[in-house]
């Protein structure tokens, strides 16, 4: 049940002339559409998973087009789709998270780029990268360089960046070289307007298929002795094809200055929209973007075209480039080009910029102050250098005035979340079987690795946990425990963990969190997803739809796994008997315990409307809510320590003779009811209650509730 794009998708068959409205990564999937794909796939994950999203809720109109679209099931199966377009004449977009995404496609990518493509490919990827980035800090450039393929960096603007989807797929033609497209989180989500055109039907489609395939040509595969051929047409023709392309369509961009000519900036496209906000503190450009300084827009960034970039610096008196991230790729090849042109304009880079990290505004602000000051000082207002000194004085103020650092606040699993109490009943595991390596993995639980729980001595790629304890394992007197979700099962895992772990005869145990999505990446569907028929039923109080699909479970007892067990995840103390029994059972082998538990989002995503609409019937809703007696209460917060629920928190105490705050359940509760297991497994003291909260209650409830409230008035009163 992946979050609805139904409004999003009926922008999709706006036509020639209309005004399209909406965010960066819905723009560029219009732009698929205007040129004529042929087959689009990929693998969710932010920054640009809404492209496969929309596109897989648009089946319908998919087809009418002759679309093919694919779920694929990993990044490397993504990339291999783009084989279709080695032989034939069609053009294929995938698309995932960089840069750990490409890390996985790399062998498909490299083996498509030796030999080169007949149809245009382009490669969307989300360049996760900076403050915002959730993976390493890695490029997507050094897999360009690497592979030799095109690489383009729009400027975030929605025309631009529509513009660049088709020229992308008319480069990739040109030089039969694939084209890797970048989107930074902020240009995925930038939101504007472009006027569209019609969509393409694609010559070779699924409503217009091939009669034949294609002819077979040893040169089309990457494979020697014919990879050295590969190597030199590389170099020959697809680089001077793709400089010819990018030259000849204006694909880069210069803005012409309005006062310093002689001093300019070279930018990546992905970067311009903060450089303008930066040059805009400066008083060297407007509102609109027109600049003081000329600006050179690198829309592609690999490869590089030195006549332009010669041109740009000849007569200037300095130049900065504004590359964000290491190596300085482009710094480096710039640098080189001028110096064999014998053009010695000072350039600069690195030197004033930082050498890692999101290049923000005040961080462009900070180098472009050190260019100028070089290079144009009288270029630097007062209240500029004013307010760059001002943010430095008053961060280290705050340093120095604070008596302690400032708590970390570390994201947390939802409220509810069914990994939640399966981390409870491992932390209890461990008291009685003492402590234990457990090999962390990609996902939602990884989350894990925070207080309270801070478990998870290695993450090592999606489904690699089990794979990663195999040398951890045999050297240990106790065992490792494994942990990956049902997504990294599916993405990874199977094959490089359990496949292994099998065929090798390895003493394991692997923890599989089955809530039926690949959550992490935005609760996308997956082969283990509950059927729709089970999602459209009546939710029940507290269960999971996971039991309604037992694929993960069969696949293992296919593969050979003797020793399986399924509980569900808010079963604090049937799961720690589980972990406990794997962790000391005498059987040798491969010992896999499966969580079930649906993810709390989607379960909250089906039981709203289910409740919203009972309650505009006039219909009985009865909701559980647990709570904390504060007359009970004695202050020890064990409860928060194991379960880290962030609506498990403290007040102060009612009682003036008690000085520790108490435990309280805040407003947030979904009722999942872990608390009070918790209190129940780890034996903590009985301060929990729960309560059933009726809307619409029956006549006789009524009546029930009136009674049991006079005689607690009497009661009280006579207390008194």
């Amino acid at each position: 049940m992946e979050v609805s794009f139904h409004e999003e998708i009926k922008s999709l068959r706006l036509g020639e002339g209309q005004a399209f409205h909406g965010e960066g990564i819905l723009a560029i999937t219009k732009g698929l559409l205007q040129s004529g794909v042929s087959y689009v796939g990929g693998y969710q994950g932010a920054p640009v998973s809404h492209l496969l999203d929309v596109m897989v809720q648009a089946r319908d109109y998919m087809a009418e087009l002759g679309v093919h679209v694919e779920a694929c099931s990993n990044e490397a199966s993504a990339a291999a789709m783009l084989g279709a377009s080695l032989h034939y004449p069609v053009r294929g977009a995938v698309t995932w998270k960089s840069i750990v995404g490409t890390n996985v496609a790399a062998d498909a990518l490299s083996n498509l780029a030796s030999p080169g493509v007949v149809g245009g490919v382009l490669i969307v990827v989300g360049e996760d990268y900076g403050e915002g980035a959730s993976v390493i800090q890695e490029r997507t450039h050094a897999y360009a360089l690497k592979s030799c393929m095109c690489l383009l960096d729009p400027r975030p603007d929605l025309s631009q960046m529509v513009d660049m989807v088709e020229h992308g797929f008319a480069l990739s033609e040109a030089s039969n070289m694939p084209v890797l497209m970048e989107l930074r989180i902020r240009a995925c989500h930038v939101r504007g307007s472009f006027t569209a055109r019609d969509n393409v039907s694609p010559d070779v489609s699924t409503r217009q298929l091939m009669a034949d395939p294609g002819v077979f040509d040893y040169m089309r595969l990457a494979h020697p002795p014919v990879t050295f051929i590969h190597e030199k047409r590389k170099i020959e023709q697809r680089l001077p094809a793709a400089r010819r392309y990018i030259r000849e369509h204006g694909l880069n961009e210069t803005f012409e200055g309005n006062v310093h000519q002689d001093i300019g900036l070279i930018v990546q496209g992905g970067l311009y929209n903060t450089l303008v906000r930066t040059l805009q503190q400066f008083d060297l450009a407007d509102a609109f973007g027109q600049s003081a300084l000329p600006i050179h827009v690198l829309n592609v960034t690999y490869p590089l075209v030195p006549e332009d970039l010669v041109k740009f610096c000849e007569g200037k008196r300095a130049v900065l480039l504004l590359e964000e991230g290491q190596p300085e790729y482009i710094e480096q090849e710039l640098a080189l080009a001028l110096r064999r042109s014998g053009v010695d304009t000072p350039l600069h880079g690195k030197d004033v910029l930082p050498r890692g990290g999101e290049y923000t505004a005040e961080a462009m602000a900070q180098g472009l102050r050190q260019f100028l000051q070089l290079h144009q000082a009288d270029a630097i207002p007062p209240a500029t250098a004013a307010w760059l000194d001002a943010n430095a004085q008053r961060r280290n103020q705050l340093v120095q005035s604070l008596p302690a650092p400032l708590p970390a606040r570390p994201p947390a699993m939802c409220v509810g979340c069914p990994e939640r109490p399966v981390f409870s009943a491992l932390k209890l595991a461990q008291q009685e079987i003492g402590a234990v390596h457990i090999a962390g993995d990609i996902g939602c639980h990884a989350l894990a690795t925070f207080e309270p729980f801070s478990m998870g001595h290695s993450i090592l790629g999606y489904g690699m946990s089990l794979a990663s304890r195999a040398g951890v394992s045999p050297l240990m007197e106790r065992r490792a425990i494994s942990i990956m979700g049902d997504g990294g099962f599916w993405h990874n895992g199977l094959l490089t963990g359990v496949q292994s772990a099998l065929f090798n005869g390895d003493d394991a145990v692997l923890l599989i969190f089955k809530n039926g999505y690949t959550s992490a990446t935005g609760t996308q569907d997956i082969i283990s997803t509950p059927d729709e028929a089970a999602k459209s039923g009546a939710p029940d109080k507290r269960a999971s739809l996971a039991h309604t699909n037992r694929t993960i479970e069969s696949t293992l007892s296919g593969l050979g796994v003797k020793w399986l067990r399924t509980v569900n995840s808010y079963d604090v103390h049937g799961m720690r008997a589980t972990l406990t029994e794997a962790m000391t059972t005498p059987f040798n082998g491969l010992k896999v315990v499966v969580a079930e538990g649906e993810c709390q989002l989607e379960r909250q995503r089906r039981i709203k409307p289910w409740l919203a609409q009972l309650l505009s019937r006039g219909k009985r809703v009865e909701q559980v809510r647990y709570g904390v007696d504060e007359d009970v209460c004695n202050g020890d917060h064990a409860c928060i320590r194991l379960s880290g629920c962030p609506t498990l928190t403290l007040k102060d105490n009612p009682d003036p003779l008690k000085a520790d705050p108490v435990a309280t359940v805040i407003d947030g509760c979904v009722g999942c009811g872990l608390c009070g297991e918790n209190a129940h497994a780890a034996t903590l003291c009985p301060s929990f209650y729960r309560a059933e909260v009726i809307k619409n209650p029956r006549w006789h409830e009524r009546l029930r509730a009136g009674w049991h409230g006079a005689v607690r008035a009497l009661v009280q009163g006579s207390a008194a």
